[in-house]
């Protein structure tokens, strides 16, 4: 497998954003005035490099190079941008700020607050052939159990063709497969004012959604807060079950290519009704969204989002939809780790007419 390393290998889009230390955030998201990086027009296509924070946070010695020496990675199968980012100046106080990097702000021309920002996913291409799964500082969906060493744990995974397999450390006898299925846990659009939100919790902008249904030809529509929307991505996975539940899933740098449109707000309403945060669309599903640090609310915020959708999209009156959705939606948990909790609907669009 190549290493994508910062403008070497594919890149699919005439427009190129990397990930290097002045054109990321670090633990937090970027807000109205954080300064665009990159500024496109509605309807272009991005290749962005991400960086996975696996590897660079500093319990982990904030040398990715040494990290991943230490599980037989030979130093030019390690990113010079994750390199360049830990061994930087970059302030981040681990006590107050998230793990996660960010790639952006962009600036996408003409969005503004009452329209949706349409993001198209078009192409996941790994960086690297590895990830690493962690679990640390007590958090997780287990946090009074694990770990149950009180210290971090990073499981090394290497990819063998399209599976990831995940070596003998984990014990026992026998090494664990999985299939790949990359997507990016963080796609957001700027907050109003002038705080950086947190990086782990999850809101109406979008942020560390975690939805594992964004994989290459899936769509995201964020309601736009802020002149120009201010996108930005990270969080790159190579693969995640629905709940995430020993706090990350399989952290790995990825190379994506997306397309930025914007749906206005007149559209939007007639489309989706009110839209009042993250909604996925794929081939199959219709997946609104809904969160709250209480799982039972998260969950009837997605089930009155649904609701919503279904009103507007299919003209259906709120009982028959309660009724179906009843009947034939499966509800899923997005993720239960990143203090705001996540739940998703999958709509199949094939029942309706």
């Amino acid at each position: 497998m190549q290493i994508l390393q910062p403008g070497t290998g594919p890149i699919r889009a005439d427009v190129y954003l990397p990930a290097d230390p002045r054109q990321v955030l670090w633990g937090r998201l970027p807000c109205e005035a954080d300064a665009p990086v990159l500024t496109v027009a509605p309807g272009t296509e991005v290749t962005i490099d991400t960086i996975s924070h696996e590897g660079i946070h500093e319990d982990q010695g904030r040398d990715p190079l040494a990290f991943f020496a230490g599980f037989g990675v030979p130093t030019d199968e390690v990113l010079t941008d994750a390199v360049a980012l830990a061994a930087s100046d970059y302030r981040r106080d681990p006590a107050v700020d998230g793990p996660h990097v960010v790639t952006g702000p962009i600036a996408v021309t003409g969005a503004r607050r009452g329209d949706l920002l349409k993001i198209t996913v078009l192409e996941t291409l790994p960086r690297v052939p590895y990830g690493v799964v962690s679990n640390r500082h007590g958090k997780g969906a287990l946090p009074d159990e694990y770990p149950a060493a009180g210290s971090t744990v990073s499981v090394f995974a290497g990819v063998d063709g399209s599976n990831g397999t995940m070596p003998r450390v984990l014990g026992g006898s026998h090494s664990v497969r999985f299939p790949l299925k990359p997507f990016l846990g963080i796609m957001g659009v700027a907050v109003a004012g002038s705080e950086r939100p947190h990086s782990v919790p999850p809101g109406p902008f979008g942020g560390n959604i975690d939805i594992n249904l964004l994989t290459v030809g899936s769509i995201l529509y964020l309601p736009v807060q802020v002149a120009d929307a201010l996108a930005y991505v990270g969080d790159p996975h190579f693969a995640q079950g629905d709940g995430e539940v020993a706090l990350t899933a399989m952290e790995a740098s990825l190379r994506v290519t997306l397309r930025f449109d914007v749906v206005p707000a007149a559209l939007a309403m007639t489309e989706f009704g009110s839209v009042v945060g993250p909604l996925v669309e794929t081939a199959e599903f219709l997946v609104p969204t809904g969160m709250d640090r209480d799982l039972d609310v998260a969950v009837q915020n997605c089930v009155r989002a649904a609701i919503s959708l279904l009103q507007a999209r299919f003209g259906m009156d709120a009982e028959h939809a309660y009724a179906y959705l009843s009947a034939a939606t499966d509800f899923d948990i997005s993720q239960v780790v990143d203090i705001v909790k996540g739940v998703h609907a999958r709509i199949r669009v094939s029942d309706f007419d």
